[in-house]
């Protein structure tokens, strides 16, 4: 027994890594940030998600989105950021108190020696320079963010298993035709989306927060650090193809802007090649300073087809090697949602990645890697995120941070081309989310709900849980015997 605790304390120290307490950099953020006081993030002011189809926002990922006022952005169009919740988010921050919302950050930071996120995000490029400049402002006032993220509409040719009807049209029509999924809680349910104001305005007819985000473009535009178009599928968005139009054409671009497009890389050929020629374009003339291409995968092979339904992953992988190959300046980022379906054959897309960076990277890109592997843990719907797998799982994933570990980048050897510390971090924050306590009674309405949301997505897809996944196959069909 005392051996086995010494081997669990040995594997948790190697887990650790040296990124998550004594970096000197985010040392330093972090003691800027606390200046304020210990609830500060720069982020609240430098960063936007906008999801214009729901009329929805939040800066960073974390906080639940907050709706947006039509009345405020009649009047001001950058309301779609400076809400008038979030100027509060910001006061209290200002004053040194926590947001609740922000929880996430706190339990990172209370419970590990690790930073959080608020401490990466203000360290980030588009935020850090405005430190000072932010930490004087009156908390009323309007700010330009750097680092925007939009979302136009729904549009989506994928129905991903954690996903749902406000960011894909195909769950729509799913949900529509069947109803909710049989799980406890809210997950796809159109009744509780409206009474939540979360029902997306269809792309055919139109959208006041869309109009606003134009009228505010041209003033945001020039100033902007980073500009992200998310989805749905952005290349299924006849707005996606006009941002990238106004790039082109613009006499006087903003040559400093880091342009970045998510896609599924799973549409039609045409589009593919389309998208590629204005990105050829965009890069040879210089329009900005760099392109990014993120993309979803979150396993290999027919394991990461269940999880992505419309995902053809031989396809997939072959549109990824064409863009890298027909667009030498790009950078291709793998968003990983990081969850329960991910486990078994995750260690085959650190690898493949790996690959990728190897054959792809050289000097005359953005990023000397072409390939970077962003790793974020699912924390809903709640039901497939990997607390829910048997703790005997916990070895698999630790298994992977240490893989990615190995295929790091060597300290202080900048030729060298392999995962850097912040990808392998991500991996490892992973292992300490799936080991963080769960309550007991929670996680067994969790685990009934993993039960009956498979058995109903293989009714309604056609698709086989235990022959894709056998090695859930026994947790699977005590799930579905767990009665609550």
């Amino acid at each position: 027994m005392a051996e086995n605790n010494e081997t669990k304390l040995e594997q948790e120290k190697e887990v650790k890594g040296t990124i998550g307490g004594d970096n000197p950099f985010y040392l330093g953020v972090r003691d800027k940030l606390n200046s304020t006081g210990c609830g500060m993030c720069l982020a609240k002011w430098t960063q936007v998600t906008l999801h214009l189809q729901l009329g929805h926002t939040h800066s960073c990922h974390h906080p639940k989105t907050h709706p947006i006022s039509t009345k405020e952005i009649k009047r001001n169009p950058s309301a779609l950021h400076n809400t008038r919740y979030k100027k509060l988010r910001r006061k209290e921050m200002l004053e040194g108190e926590r947001p609740e919302e922000c929880d996430y950050c706190w339990g990172v930071e209370d419970n590990s020696d690790r930073f959080s996120d608020r401490t990466f995000k203000s360290g980030e490029s588009w935020s850090w320079p405005f430190a000072d400049e932010i930490q004087a402002l009156d908390w009323r006032a309007d700010y330009n963010p750097k680092y925007v993220e939009v979302a136009f509409s729904n549009a989506c040719n994928f129905k991903c298993s954690y996903c749902g009807p406000a960011f894909s049209t195909q769950h729509m029509q799913e949900i529509e035709k069947f109803g909710p999924y049989p799980t406890t809680d809210n997950f796809n349910s159109l009744e509780w989306a409206r009474q939540e104001n979360k029902m997306p305005i269809p792309q055919s007819q139109e959208n006041p927060y869309v109009e606003a985000f134009w009228k505010w473009w041209p003033e945001l535009y020039r100033d902007l650090h980073t500009f992200r178009i998310t989805g749905g599928e952005p290349l299924m968005s006849k707005d996606t193809w006009e941002v990238l139009d106004y790039i082109i054409n613009e006499p006087n671009p903003n040559r400093n802007l880091k342009l970045a497009i998510n896609s599924n890389l799973g549409i039609p050929d045409k589009l593919v090649d389309r998208f590629i020629e204005k990105i050829q374009r965009i890069c040879d003339e210089d329009r900005v300073d760099e392109f990014i291409i993120f993309t979803s995968v979150d396993g290999w092979g027919e394991q990461a087809e269940y999880a992505r339904n419309g995902l053809v992953f031989n396809k997939f992988w072959d549109n990824v090697n064409k863009l890298l190959t027909k667009c030498p300046r790009i950078n291709l980022t793998f968003m990983v949602t990081y969850n329960a379906l991910s486990v078994p054959t995750y260690d085959k897309l650190i690898d493949g990645v790996y690959d990728l960076k190897r054959e792809y990277g050289t000097s005359d890109r953005y990023w000397k890697s072409a390939a970077f592997l962003d790793t974020s843990y699912l924390r809903y719907p709640t039901h497939q995120t990997v607390q829910v797998l048997p703790k005997g799982w916990e070895k698999a994933v630790y298994q992977q941070a240490k893989q990615a570990d190995f295929l790091g980048v060597p300290v202080f050897d900048y030729s060298y081309i392999g995962y850097s510390d912040i990808e392998i971090q991500k991996i490892k924050r992973t292992y300490d989310w799936m080991k963080a306590p769960v309550d007991e009674k929670r996680l067994k309405t969790q685990r009934r709900n993993f039960g009956h949301y498979f058995r109903a997505h293989d009714e309604r897809r056609g698709t086989d849980f235990c022959k894709t996944f056998p090695e859930f196959a026994d947790f699977y069909h005590e799930c579905l015997e767990i009665k609550l």
